[in-house]
């Protein structure tokens, strides 16, 4: 990361907890100004944690569960840092009620009905569902580790506080999650020619 892309980061946070600080009051206007300012972001989070069909439901849910917290939001860390730990604790959720109940298909040919509601034509549709395969290949530590840092663009700082563990701990896991993606990629089974 540059120093201009520091700087940039450190103003669009600033920007991101001034509306978080103005929003608290439940004015319309400041709520909606906040949201859309933070949309993207929580959602680019979530959809790199799970999956894209998955984030809009667990961004509306993340906002939810944002407003209803809002009011006793102090600006003591940045708003980004704030919603995706909001956001983390919402696919948590998530995954933990997913495996307490069994899931059952109500179709008779679940896997065409799936293959058919899959958007067609999708610029890098295909490089999308192998980052995605690759992500999901690396532990869930070292993914959201790798995700906050190299994706969604957070400083080691912010997701060492978003993760609740020590800065080496998150250069670590990124590191490693890093080394694992391009053993991945350039591992000796891997052939870009084969169909």
């Amino acid at each position: 990361m540059t120093a201009i892309d520091d700087t940039r980061r450190t103003t669009d946070d600033e920007r991101l907890t001034a509306l978080a600080l103005s929003a608290r009051g439940g004015e319309a206007a400041h709520l909606a100004a906040f949201a859309q300012a933070a949309y993207e972001d929580v959602r680019r989070f979530l959809a790199h944690l799970t999956d894209d069909r998955s984030a809009d439901d667990l961004a509306q849910e993340t906002f939810l569960r944002v407003l209803r917290s809002l009011p006793g939001f102090a600006g003591r860390s940045s708003a980004r840092t704030w919603l995706l730990a909001i956001a983390r604790r919402v696919v948590v959720d998530r995954f933990r009620a997913a495996a307490a109940r069994p899931v059952v298909a109500d179709l008779p040919d679940w896997q065409a009905a799936a293959e058919r509601s899959r958007p067609h034509g999708l610029p890098g549709l295909e490089d999308r569902i192998v980052l995605a395969d690759l992500l999901s290949a690396v532990p869930r530590e070292r993914r959201e580790a790798f995700v906050l840092t190299q994706v969604a663009g957070l400083s080691y700082a912010e997701a060492a506080a978003l993760l609740g563990c020590p800065i080496g701990t998150v250069r670590s896991r990124v590191a490693r999650a890093r080394g694992q993606l391009v053993a991945a990629l350039t591992g000796p089974y891997r052939c870009e020619d084969a169909g």
